[in-house]
């Protein structure tokens, strides 16, 4: 990592519930938290974010979007994303076949066509070159309304900028799910 953490003892002791918190639920404290925990109230302000993008009524399938927080980490070559987020996805779907696929989404039949729209939405805001166009929104349309639009365009987004965060400070898994990391 290109910036080191502290001992979990010289963080705020407002945000050890949290360190606890992740430890009971990964076994370990997370390094990004304790990364984003260095500065206190961007720790908070992304743990609230994650909380309000994670949650059982969410318009998004709770393996749909882990299936986008790994695409959107492949992209970016954040390997603990990819770790991490490959690990939930395993944890709901009990399969990770299509995980193996994720890469090469659009030539597999693996997937069916709602998530197929929904990887060619995040290929589109996550690739510098590419963008939404007016026909990808009317796809999306089939199977969002304009309150599931904004929350995955809202989910994609955070992905980015957590795997973006990750992979610049060369965060490393930590060992939840070996999975292929690299764009192929």
């Amino acid at each position: 990592m290109r910036i080191n953490t502290k001992n979990l003892q010289d963080y705020p002791f407002y945000l050890r519930p949290f360190f606890w918190n992740q430890s009971r639920k990964y076994g370990m404290v997370l390094k990004p938290a304790l990364l984003w925990a260095r500065v206190p109230r961007l720790f908070a302000a992304v743990a609230l974010l994650f909380g309000s993008l994670d949650y059982k009524k969410s318009a998004i399938s709770p393996s749909l979007r882990s299936m986008i927080t790994v695409r959107v980490s492949q992209i970016n070559w954040c390997e603990f994303c990819v770790d991490v987020n490959s690990y939930m996805f395993a944890k709901r779907e009990g399969d990770i076949t299509k995980l193996n696929a994720l890469s090469e989404w659009s030539e597999s039949t693996l997937f069916d066509e709602h998530e197929r729209m929904v990887l060619e939405y995040v290929d589109a805001i996550t690739y510098s070159d590419r963008h939404v166009t007016d026909v990808l929104m009317d796809k999306l349309r089939l199977y969002f309304d304009d309150d599931g639009i904004v929350e995955l365009t809202a989910l994609i987004a955070f992905q980015n900028m957590s795997s973006k965060f990750n992979s610049a400070l060369d965060v490393p898994s930590q060992g939840f799910c070996r999975m292929p990391s690299k764009e192929n």
